[in-house]
């Protein structure tokens, strides 16, 4: 009896450690594989070196040649997110994120936008919400965010993903242009390449362009193109380093082009090292719980239940004490008189 108990707590402990490690498998990690509703606020900063730009300071155009800087800070709004409903309840996340440039001579702003978006725990790409927006112009303006946009999927692939371009408010393709590593993290490259695509600016602000820096033209338009190049950890799908290779020109119906901006962005040293960190510390526990821990409890959970069923064989097996013979139960016996 006392074999047959301790095993089967050995038995029943392996199988309880068994079924820990698949609900770590098929529970917690895909739970872990998901924005999380607290995440911390970030901040990226990219710069661009001898930048050709155009400033308007006071009403006055110009066309000046500085360096740049970029700073996009993304704050998790846990609030609204706490308000969702319907299909994007348990879905979704909002964000809010806003971005500067700026001269680093003068620290004169240049330019800025705020957005709030919600996107996809998983995907990360950009859901249909109603009280999405976009204000690059002093004026919200209702848009339909859609692709990836500071986010890639958990588990991203190497193919093509559509990528957000605020400017052209759509989405273009981002091809998967091979693998490099960043800062001793294996990540997938994409580029998006954008060409002379015309951007649909208000008749007012083209007209005010034409009257600075193309005198003499009625009606013209301004190009944009854009190479912009991502590096994603395909683990957790966050942007580890990002360059845009941007251009704007105004192409008035008479009269040479103006260049309106000319400037090659790319995440700063500072910034990379952070988001490598961020990548590597959500690695690690998504490899701990989904892989280590249960491997070490599925190797523990089988050793237990083998000895449970050994301890339970072996006292089967062992034989029960033998009952002393007849003969020596009747030497112990008085003897009794007249025999």
């Amino acid at each position: 009896m006392k074999h047959r108990a301790i095993g089967a707590v050995l038995f029943g402990s392996g199988i309880l450690l068994l079924a820990l490690a698949a609900g770590l498998v098929f529970v917690v990690k895909p739970a872990m594989s998901k924005l999380p509703y607290d995440l911390e606020a970030a901040t990226s900063v990219a710069e661009a070196r001898g930048a050709t730009f155009l400033q308007i300071t006071n009403g006055k155009i110009a066309i000046n040649r500085a360096d740049l800087k970029s700073t996009v800070r993304v704050s998790p709004d846990a609030k609204t997110t706490g308000e969702l409903s319907g299909d994007l309840d348990g879905k979704a996340v909002v964000w809010q994120v806003g971005q500067t440039v700026e001269r680093t001579d003068t620290k004169e702003l240049v330019s800025a936008y705020g957005l709030a978006l919600a996107l996809d725990r998983v995907a990360g790409s950009a859901l249909d919400w109603n009280n999405q927006y976009l204000d690059d112009t002093g004026t919200r303006e209702k848009v339909q965010f859609s692709g990836q946009m500071y986010k890639f999927p958990f588990g991203a692939e190497k193919k093509t993903y559509q990528i957000y371009d605020r400017d052209l408010r759509g989405v273009r393709p981002a091809e998967f242009k091979g693998t490099e590593d960043i800062k001793g993290i294996e990540s997938y490259r994409y580029e998006q390449v954008i060409t002379d695509e015309q951007l649909n600016l208000a008749e007012e602000r083209v007209k005010l362009l034409l009257g600075t820096l193309a005198p003499g033209a009625t009606s013209g338009k301004v190009v944009y193109s854009n190479t912009r190049t991502v590096w994603i950890d395909p683990v957790t799908g966050s942007f580890l380093k990002v360059r845009e290779v941007q251009r704007k020109t105004l192409v008035p119906d008479i009269g040479a082009p103006a260049t309106l901006l000319d400037a090659d962005f790319s995440y700063n040293e500072e910034t990379i090292a952070a988001s490598v960190k961020r990548a590597e510390d959500s690695r690690q526990k998504l490899t701990l719980l989904g892989v280590w821990a249960p491997i070490g409890l599925v190797l523990l959970g089988l050793i237990l239940a083998a000895a449970g069923v050994l301890v339970v064989r072996r006292g089967a097996a062992q034989p029960n004490a033998e009952p002393r013979h007849r003969a020596d139960v009747t030497a112990e016996q008085p003897a009794v008189p007249g025999r």
